[in-house]
C-alpha cells in the first residue's frame, strides 16, 4: 500500500476514469448501431432481458462486497497487512459459497427459459448458449476476481476499471468485426466469454504486482469468519439495502417484456445505454471519494464533514441537473440521427429516464456519508422501496405500458431515497435537523431549472430546434451550443447560491496556484 493522499487517489480516479468513459462511449454506439442492424432489434432485446433475470441470481451476493469494502478502511488506513489478509481470506471463502450458490440456482434456472422464452425467434441451442455465457462470466468474478474489492477499499480503482476497459473494448470490437463480416451468434458469445477469462487474468496479475504480499486462504477465511461477526451484521444489513437498486434496475426490462414486448425492451436499452454511459462517467469521477469520506468520518470534524457534504451536494447538483437537461433536451435528436425514427420514444418516456438519471446521480452524496457513517440498520427501507416500485410500476403499467413501469423508480426513489435517506443521515450522522438538507435540496433545484428554461430559450434563439435531427453537423452544432450554455448559466447561478460550489471552485483555484 502506498501513502498517497485521499486526494491525489481521488484526482486519479476520475482522470483514468474519464479517459476511460470517453473510450467506452465511442466503441458503445457504434456497437450498438452495428449489433442492431446485423444482429436484430429481437437479438438485442433478448440478451438484455436475460442479463436482468440472470441478475436476479446475483442477489445472493448483495452487501458482503460492500460490507468487506467497509471492514476494510481501516487496516488499510493503519497499513494493517496481517488484518487485510485475514479480511480477504473471509471474502473469498464467502465469495465461494455464493458462487456454488448461483452456479447450483442457474442450473435449476436454466429448466425454465422454455416457459419465460416459449415464442423466441432464435434456436434453443443459442438460447443456452447465451445463457451459460453470461452465467460463467458472473462466475468468474466470485471464483477468481474477488480481490479486487482491496483495490477499491484502497482507492485505487482506476487499476480495475483499466483493465476492464481493455478486455471490454478490444471484446467489443472484434465482437463488430465478426459480426460484420460472419454473422454468427455463436462468436459473438465464444468472444464474450473468451474475454471475460483475459480479464480474469489481467486483472489477478496486477493485484499480485501492487500487493505482493497479499495471500488470501479460503480454508482460512472459513475458520476466520467467527473472529470478524461486524462482517456478518453489515453483510445481513447491506443485503437488504441493494435489494432496492437490485430490484429496479433488473425487473425493470422484465416488466416491459412482460407488459409491452421484447422489441421494446431493446428501444429502452438505447436510452438506457446513452444515460448509463453518462451514469458511468459520474460514478468513475465521484464515487471513488467514497473510501475517502470513510477516512474523513473517522477524523471526528463535525464541522469540517458537514461542509465537504455541502461541497459533493452541491457538485453532484450540478452536474446531475446539466447531463439530465443535456439528455432531455438532446436524447431523441441523438437517437433519430443515431439509429432511425422507429427507434425514438415519446417525449414523456424521456422526461422519466431524464429524473431517474437526475436523481441517480444525486443520491450518490448521500449514500456515501450513510456508507461512511455505517448507518445500514434502516433495513425496513429498501424493502419498502421495492414494494413501492414493483406495485406503482405494475398499476401504471397496465394503464399506460412503458411509461407506467417508468414511474415505478421514480416513485419509490421520491419516497425512500429523497425524503427518508436525508433525515436518517442528517438525524443520526450529522446529527442536526433535516431543515438543513431541505434548504439546500430545494435551493439547487429551484436553480437548476432556472438555468434550463433561461438556456432552453436561449437556445431556440440561436439554434433551430428542429435541426437537431438533420445532420450530424447540425446536432453536433445545436447540442453544443445547448450544452456550452447550460454549464455557464448553471455554473454562475450554481455560485450566486450555493455556498458548496463557492467552496469547491475556491478549492480549486487554489490547487491550480
Amino acid at each position: 500500500m502506498s501513502g498517497e493522499s485521499r486526494v491525489k487517489k481521488s484526482l486519479l480516479n476520475a482522470k483514468v476514469n474519464t479517459i476511460c468513459y470517453f473510450i467506452s462511449l465511442v466503441v458503445a454506439f457504434f456497437s450498438r448501431k452495428i449489433f442492431i442492424e446485423k444482429l436484430g432489434v429481437d437479438f438485442i432485446g433478448f440478451t438484455s432481458t436475460l442479463q436482468s433475470l440472470l441478475g436476479f441470481l446475483n442477489l445472493a451476493e448483495l452487501g458482503i462486497g460492500t460490507a468487506i469494502g467497509y471492514v476494510l478502511y481501516k487496516p488499510i488506513f493503519d497499513k494493517n497487512i496481517n488484518k487485510i489478509n485475514e479480511i480477504i481470506s473471509i471474502f473469498g471463502y464467502l465469495y465461494q459459497k455464493i458462487g456454488l450458490i448461483i452456479l447450483g440456482a442457474g442450473l435449476i434456472f436454466s429448466c425454465f427459459l422454455p416457459l419465460i422464452f416459449p415464442d423466441i425467434p432464435f434456436s434453443w441451442a443459442i438460447i443456452y448458449l447465451a445463457f451459460f455465457t453470461f452465467l460463467t462470466a458472473s462466475l468468474l468474478g466470485y471464483f477468481i476476481n474477488y480481490r479486487q474489492t482491496l483495490l477499491s477499499a484502497d482507492q485505487r480503482n482506476y487499476e480495475v476499471t483499466g483493465y476492464f476497459q481493455v478486455a471490454t473494448t478490444t471484446k467489443t470490437i472484434i465482437q463488430m468485426i465478426l459480426v460484420i463480416y460472419i454473422r454468427s451468434y455463436e462468436l459473438y458469445f465464444a468472444i464474450e466469454l473468451t474475454f471475460g477469462i483475459i480479464y480474469s487474468i489481467l486483472l489477478n496479475w496486477r493485484i499480485n504486482k501492487v500487493y505482493p504480499w497479499l495471500k488470501s486462504d479460503i480454508k482460512l477465511g472459513k475458520r476466520l469468519f467467527k473472529k470478524y461477526p461486524e462482517i456478518g451484521k453489515y453483510v445481513k444489513q447491506l443485503f437488504v439495502h441493494k435489494i432496492a437498486t437490485f430490484v429496479q434496475f433488473q425487473i425493470t426490462p422484465f416488466l416491459i417484456y412482460s407488459y409491452v414486448a421484447l422489441p421494446i425492451v431493446a428501444l429502452y436499452g438505447n436510452y438506457i445505454l446513452i444515460t448509463s454511459k453518462v451514469q458511468s462517467l459520474i460514478s468513475g469521477a465521484m464515487d471513488s471519494a467514497g473510501a475517502g469520506i470513510g477516512n474523513l468520518i473517522s477524523e471526528g470534524n463535525s464541522q469540517k464533514i458537514l461542509e465537504t457534504y455541502k461541497e459533493l451536494f452541491a457538485l453532484r447538483s450540478l452536474v446531475a441537473g446539466i447531463l439530465a437537461a443535456c439528455v432531455y433536451y438532446l436524447g431523441s435528436a441523438f437517437i433519430y440521427i443515431w439509429l432511425g425514427s422507429q427507434y425514438v420514444l415519446s417525449d414523456f418516456v424521456l422526461l422519466l429516464i431524464s429524473i431517474q438519471l437526475f436523481m441517480s446521480i444525486l443520491r450518490g452524496t448521500t449514500d456515501q456519508f450513510l456508507f461512511g457513517y455505517g448507518l445500514f440498520w434502516d433495513i425496513w427501507a429498501p424493502a419498502v422501496e421495492s414494494a413501492i416500485f414493483i406495485v406503482s410500476a405494475i398499476i401504471f403499467g397496465n394503464i399506460w405500458g412503458l411509461p407506467g413501469i417508468l414511474c415505478g423508480p421514480v416513485i419509490s426513489s421520491s419516497i425512500i431515497v429523497y425524503l427518508w435517506k436525508p433525515y436518517f443521515l442528517f438525524s443520526k450522522g450529522f446529527k442536526i435537523t433535516v431543515i438543513n438538507y431541505w434548504f439546500i435540496f430545494l435551493s439547487h433545484i429551484f436553480t437548476l431549472l432556472t438555468a434550463y428554461f433561461l438556456v432552453r430559450a436561449l437556445t431556440g434563439i440561436i439554434f433551430s430546434n428542429d435541426k437537431l435531427e438533420e445532420n450530424w453537423f447540425d446536432f453536433i452544432l445545436g447540442s453544443s451550443i445547448f450544452a456550452i450554455l447550460m454549464c455557464i448559466v448553471s455554473l454562475i447561478l450554481f455560485y450566486a447560491i450555493s455556498p458548496g460550489i463557492r467552496m469547491f471552485i475556491s478549492r480549486f483555484v487554489n490547487k491550480m496556484k
